[in-house]
């Protein structure tokens, strides 16, 4: 049965369309498939053995450890997006984790010597996924322009109308531009990804929310009208 959910993950991936039916049965054999629920850590970068991770379902955090022990939210991984290992020759000496954010989390991995072994068979495959490591990277990069240059309310008001453009669904019960989007994130959490102390975090958030702008729940959070945030 878990080939068989191997096999419709991966052929349902933008990643691997370029693959025929018997690469993608192939590819199976060195995939490993993998459930968790929230709070469940998946990987840490110092593991011996460095593995590419596709995450099918649910949603993750990589979070970044500085030498004093500090943390930092570097990305959110949601759905079909890839983690880990992705540029092969990474440091080694980097110290970061992914820990599931939400329950029901489904992966499948490759051990990343497998990996190269597969983009190196696969020239067209290994165009794609240059292409998508190099958006990815570029959306990191412009995520830490904006910490470097703006204050923290801008900040937060940018990751807010970011995640509402990804996870975000219009109210079907109002008129307008009110969105809900699902929470998976704590304000500890969100004052991570902006570099900020959570109580700033939680002021900003307050504030928001007295100006009538939003609503912060444990569940989900409502941003009344997009266009004024």
């Amino acid at each position: 049965m878990y080939e068989e959910l191997k096999y419709w993950y991966l052929r349902d991936h933008k990643l691997f369309w370029t693959l025929s039916m018997s690469q993608i049965k192939q590819l199976c054999i060195i995939t490993g498939f993998k459930k968790a629920k929230k709070g469940d850590i998946i990987y840490f970068s110092s593991s011996d053995l460095p593995r590419v991770f596709l995450l099918k379902k649910g949603n993750i955090k990589i979070v970044s450890v500085d030498e004093d022990g500090n943390e930092t939210i570097k990305d959110i991984i949601q759905k079909g997006d890839l983690f880990g290992e992705l540029e092969l020759d990474s440091d080694r000496n980097s110290n970061e984790y992914a820990k599931a954010l939400t329950d029901d989390i489904i992966i499948c991995s490759f051990l990343m010597s497998d990996f190269e072994n597969l983009l190196l068979q696969n020239p067209s495959l290994a165009l794609s996924y240059t292409k998508f490591v190099g958006l990815k990277m570029k959306r990191i990069k412009n995520s830490y322009a904006n910490l470097m240059s703006k204050d923290a309310k801008t900040r937060l008001l940018t990751f807010l109308k970011d995640w509402a453009e990804k996870d975000g669904k219009k109210d079907g019960k109002k008129e307008g531009n009110r969105i809900i989007i699902e929470n998976y994130l704590t304000q500890t959490d969100i004052a991570q990804i902006i570099c900020t102390s959570r109580q700033t975090a939680t002021l900003l958030l307050n504030e928001l929310e007295e100006n009538g702008l939003m609503h912060y729940g444990r569940k989900e959070i409502i941003i009344e009208d997009i266009s004024k945030l």
